[in-house]
């Protein structure tokens, strides 16, 4: 049998918005909901149309293949529109938040349609301390963290209130007719199973605290804040289901030598005012270790030289920011009679004065001199 067109499925023109057939999806999917038609096969498959329609419809890709060429143009092209079929399980896994969430699961129970909720332990979260080389280049840490785990020797049973399904239901006369609304269970919180039988030190839950050392990977680039995720690393689920996260907030330990500025580094370097006058060659630290650089005759305070590549690993993998060297020219306090006496004999040189020009040559001589003592 041909299969209808989507578009009269969901009632829209082709022109339909993002937002329209989204809308119209929602509407005939409320209206052959299972749960508002139980033991209807016919509104079971009205329900499946329409999910397929829309997998199809509100992908941009698909709905251009499917104007083109129709119900051909999705042979063979993956999802629910590639003529294969689609389960109940598969609807409501992949469009179960179209239905705007709370509204829909209080009135219909749930993305599952009344089927047994699987739960989620809950998360656990840390606090980790890095210093500046381990956020620079990225480190491995291995924590210990107690975590709430399915303790053995734990028996479990059917839940008796639900009956293992994990809801309960009920009928609701509207003037639309009796409805059905379905809830989570409150004996088994959606679990469909309660415990029969514990070890001591076990809790109500069925689940121990146990001690493990965990291996966290950490990026290079992470900040002061951020808060990286661990998936399954977390509390277990009672009763079994999905673990929990483990949540990890990253804190900066300060260095006392390099500033963070972004993925740069800043590095404050004091220099006398002879070897700026002069030119000299000093150590500088960086993450890597110390490096020798070179500073020019003449360099004065505020210059920033520029070492590429030593700075911190981009987040995105986008290699690495700078080292940016701040020059500081240190002047001297405490000074000598000796040391004032030839200071003065240089006050009157033209080198002294801003923007000397020419003469510099002399005023390098004289500089030496002083430093000398001849």
């Amino acid at each position: 049998m041909a299969k209808k067109d989507y578009y009269d499925i969901l009632e829209i023109e082709k022109s339909a918005t993002p937002e329209q057939i989204k809308k119209a999806y929602r509407k005939v999917a409320l209206k052959f909901h299972p749960d508002k038609n139980p033991d209807n096969p016919e509104a079971e498959d009205k329900f499946k149309e329409a999910a397929e329609a829309y997998e199809v419809l509100s992908d941009p890709q698909k709905k251009q293949r499917y104007d083109q060429f129709g119900h051909d143009g999705m042979r063979g092209g993956g999802g629910f529109g590639g003529g294969e079929g689609m389960s109940m399980e598969d609807i409501f896994s992949q469009f179960g938040d179209i239905f705007g969430g709370s509204a829909f699961e209080s009135f219909f129970g749930g993305s599952g349609g009344g089927r047994r909720r699987q739960r989620k332990g809950s998360n656990l979260r840390i606090k980790l301390k890095l210093d500046l080389e381990e956020i620079a280049l990225g480190a491995e840490k291995k924590i210990k963290v107690n975590r709430l785990v399915q303790a053995d020797g734990v028996t479990y049973k059917s839940c008796t209130t639900c009956g293992g399904a994990g809801q309960v239901r009920r009928a609701v006369n509207t003037m639309l007719g009796q409805m059905v609304s379905t809830s989570t269970c409150p004996a088994c919180n959606g679990a469909g199973q309660v415990i029969d039988h514990r070890p001591p030190g076990v809790d109500r839950s069925g689940l121990v605290s146990k001690e493990e050392v965990i291996s966290i990977k950490i990026p290079a680039g992470v900040a002061e804040g951020m808060q990286l995720s661990m998936s399954g690393k977390g509390n277990d689920a009672p009763g079994g289901g999905i673990p929990g996260d483990l949540l990890i907030l990253i804190e900066e330990k300060e260095d006392e030598t390099l500033k963070r500025d972004g993925n740069n580094l800043v590095y404050e370097l004091y220099l006398n005012f002879v070897d700026a006058a002069l030119g000299t060659s000093v150590e500088v630290p960086t993450i890597d270790g110390k490096v020798r650089i070179k500073i020019d005759p003449g360099t004065q305070s505020g210059k920033i030289l520029r070492l590429r590549g030593k700075g911190v690993g981009d987040i995105n993998g986008y290699g690495r920011g700078d080292q940016l060297i701040h020059v500081n020219i240190w002047t001297p306090k405490n000074l000598t009679k000796d040391e004032k006496e030839k200071l003065e004999s240089l006050k009157s040189s033209e080198n002294f004065k801003p923007n000397p020009g020419k003469g510099e040559k002399g005023f390098f001589e004289k500089m030496k001199e002083f430093f000398s003592g001849e």
